[in-house]
């Protein structure tokens, strides 16, 4: 049984109707029906949350669904492996001649016609789609990014959603004029490429996102350097309580890290990454910039606090129970009697001796 089977056998079961399960799953009636009749390929798992709302809302086994489309997303990959991939679409590509800087656009033209679908065509199109999966992704759950860019195309909420949800998954190959209109036109504002070293500048439109400008470059490596990996980060990226609420942009910038004789450790990622976090570090960064703050990393930080304010707290009782030591004078000891009364010095008890001489001299003269 594939997955649109047993969507449709669990509708059935419950007495429940499409509209229901577009509502739980915060889509339009319009994108579960073509899910349902296969009008739509179902989208990559990692990409959307649809599918759990799904799973709960049918009262499956968790992670059913995603198991299923994800083994028929596998057996699909496989028959498309075996076609030669089709050029792109007229409207695709005249679009991407038309966010070139306008002094590359004829330059860019001639070389993309030569060849339907060549490797520069392939290459440009890619990242211009890689940049605005990756702002999509991020706002995928921000509902007033969603209603602006829907009120460009007279779109819903809902509708905006779903778009997105498909558009995540699609690829160079399956690109098409409603993803360019949707989502590549508005994002991108322009880009520029230097043909001697395939140096590439993407502009993105700061009416829609925070992010201004991104640059990808070809760069070359040593022999010998180290291309793979660092095993530090594997497993910092398999322990989900180090790694488990890191974004894309973060995994992306601390892999990106090389080190050219000592080995991190996975503690050392996962301390690099608050240290990304952290705005004292970051002064000239605005708030908006910010990465959002982890429950993880807040709580951190209170007990940080909590701890030092205990510290300096138990030092300000210390020191008032600390009795005053003052200096003896003359070498003489301070220390109290058995009474607790301190002994009086040499020159107070000689100044008494004279006040007891003349009352005794009193007393002598009145007798």
């Amino acid at each position: 049984m594939d997955v649109c089977l047993l969507i449709k056998q669990r509708l059935l079961e419950l007495g429940l109707e499409q509209r229901d399960l577009a509502a739980a799953a915060e889509v339009t009636e319009s994108y579960i029906s073509q899910l349902l009749t296969r009008k739509k390929a179902p989208p990559a798992v990692e990409r959307t949350d649809v599918y759990d709302r799904m799973n709960d809302f049918l009262k499956l086994p968790k992670g059913k669904l995603a198991a299923m489309v994800e083994a028929q997303r596998r057996e699909e990959l496989k028959k498309k492996l075996a076609d030669p991939p089709a050029p792109l679409f007229k409207e695709v590509r005249e679009l991407v001649v038309r966010k070139c800087k306008p002094q590359k656009q004829e330059l860019i033209r001639d070389i993309f016609e030569k060849q339907a679908f060549g490797e520069l065509e392939r290459l440009v199109t890619q990242k211009l789609l890689d940049v605005t999966k990756r702002v999509s992704r991020e706002e995928l759950k921000n509902e007033n990014w969603l209603r602006t860019l829907g009120k460009l195309h007279d779109r819903s909420y809902q509708e905006m959603r779903g778009g997105i949800l498909e558009f995540l998954d699609t690829d160079v190959f399956n690109v098409t004029p409603e993803h360019c209109s949707a989502f590549i036109g508005p994002l991108i504002a322009d880009w520029d490429m230097h043909l001697d070293s395939f140096e590439m500048h993407v502009a993105l439109n700061p009416q829609l996102t925070s992010r201004h400008e991104l640059q990808f470059r070809f760069v070359e490596i040593p022999g010998g350097q180290r291309a793979a990996q660092e095993p530090g980060f594997v497993e910092f990226r398999s322990a989900a309580k180090l790694s488990g609420d890191a974004s894309e942009a973060e995994i992306e910038f601390l892999s990106s890290l090389r080190f050219t004789h000592q080995r991190p450790t996975p503690l050392y990622y996962y301390r690099e990454l608050q240290n990304l976090r952290d705005p004292l570090h970051f002064a000239d960064r605005s708030d908006s910039d910010l990465p959002k703050s982890r429950d993880a990393e807040d709580e951190e930080k209170r007990m940080q606090i909590d701890s030092r304010k205990s510290a300096i707290h138990r030092w300000s009782q210390n020191k008032k129970k600390s009795p005053t030591n003052a200096k003896p004078q003359n070498g003489e000891s301070r220390s109290p009697d058995s009474q607790g009364r301190r002994p009086q010095s040499h020159q107070s008890s000689n100044r008494a001796k004279p006040a007891r001489g003349r009352k005794d001299r009193g007393r002598k003269d009145v007798n």
